[in-house]
């Protein structure tokens, strides 16, 4: 089905703080939004994460900490639960996904397997955000399960098929010996240039058991050619319907390495969720990164997190009539 010509992209400039940086200084962030929205509370829950730069004194230092919100206006959130890299053994962790299916919460962590510095994802089930046990978590995904370098940066859809899961995975690909030695010796592997970033998909009944074909099978969102904007990494943040009866995707894309921890949001578009195509293949939509939006109250509620002048990067959200073409109900804006 053919897309409609490129929306327009919203306009940030009366967005609001959500979270502010542990520091005004680079390395520092707050972000990696994850949002849902219960009518029936008439509460927004928000999940996200704190990073610290390498080597930073006081505590664990990369993504560091990570945790689940509630508000009930979408812009001030108090925290429900949380946790921190260290109670997980690990390096860093990177984006929670939350989703509330069957009377419980389903809770994916992404963070970096001690075993072998490689990202994986587990799960929490519970019968409230605040009481999440990490005791209990079991594996979802991982390098070795999929056949990849690494997963992570989970992404949760619910449909009549079941629970989506969409992430992003460092592509296998034939190592030298010092390409191998140095692939996971800094435990993330997306900063090494040593392979590219596509985002894959997998399914679930239950969001806990997930099958996925292996390797590049599996992979939904393909990243552009080289040289590209987006020719090094394309991670799904997001996944809505178009209002046509297809869906629309935004996703962070970086030209290389050297971009890893500043891409920029674009657009993709599938007709049944399983193959996505580039909206955006000559530029970013949006110069910023995790956005993740949700419809509520009759407004859209755009989170995402923005590099600020300082160096540091914060979490913040926009409310927004219209956002990609499309009223808060789902409908088309323009005829």
């Amino acid at each position: 089905m053919p897309h409609p010509a490129l929306p327009a992209a919203p306009d940030l400039t009366a967005s609001h703080l959500v979270r502010p940086p542990e520091r005004p200084e680079p390395g520092y962030w707050a972000g990696c939004p994850g949002v849902r929205y219960e009518p029936d509370r008439d509460r927004f829950l928000l999940t996200y994460r704190e990073r610290r730069p390498r080597g930073a004194a006081g505590g664990p230092d990369r993504g560091w900490r990570c945790a689940v919100a509630e508000s009930h206006d979408g812009v001030g959130f108090r925290d429900l639960w949380s946790v921190r890299s260290d109670e997980l053994g690990s390096p860093s962790m990177e984006r929670l996904a939350l989703l509330r299916r069957d009377g419980r919460y389903l809770l994916h962590l992404s963070y970096v397997d001690p075993a072998d510095n490689r990202w994986r994802i587990d799960a929490l089930s519970a019968a409230a955000p605040e009481s999440f046990d990490l005791s209990t978590r079991t594996p979802v995904l991982t390098a070795a399960g999929t056949g990849t370098e690494g997963v992570k940066d989970p992404y949760l859809l619910e449909t009549g098929d079941g629970v989506h899961l969409f992430t992003t995975v460092s592509r296998a690909r034939p190592f030298t010996a010092e390409e191998r030695d140095r692939a996971h010796a800094t435990a993330d592997i997306h900063t090494t240039g040593l392979t590219v970033q596509p985002t894959a998909l997998a399914l679930s009944p239950d969001g806990l058991r997930f099958t996925a074909a292996p390797g590049r099978a599996a992979e939904a969102l393909d990243v552009g050619p080289a040289g590209s904007w987006d020719g090094y990494e394309s991670r799904i943040t997001a996944v809505l319907p178009d209002g046509r009866g297809g869906w629309l995707a935004l996703y962070d894309g970086g030209a290389d390495a050297a971009g890893n921890y500043e891409e920029r949001c674009g657009l993709a578009a599938s007709t049944d969720l399983r193959t996505w195509r580039r909206l955006t293949p000559d530029g970013p939509w949006l110069d910023v990164r995790y956005a993740d939006v949700v419809s509520a109250r009759g407004r859209w509620y755009l989170y995402y997190e923005w590099t600020r002048t300082d160096g540091a990067h914060e979490l913040r959200v926009a409310v927004l009539d219209e956002f990609a073409g499309l009223r808060p109900d789902g409908s088309p804006a323009r005829a």
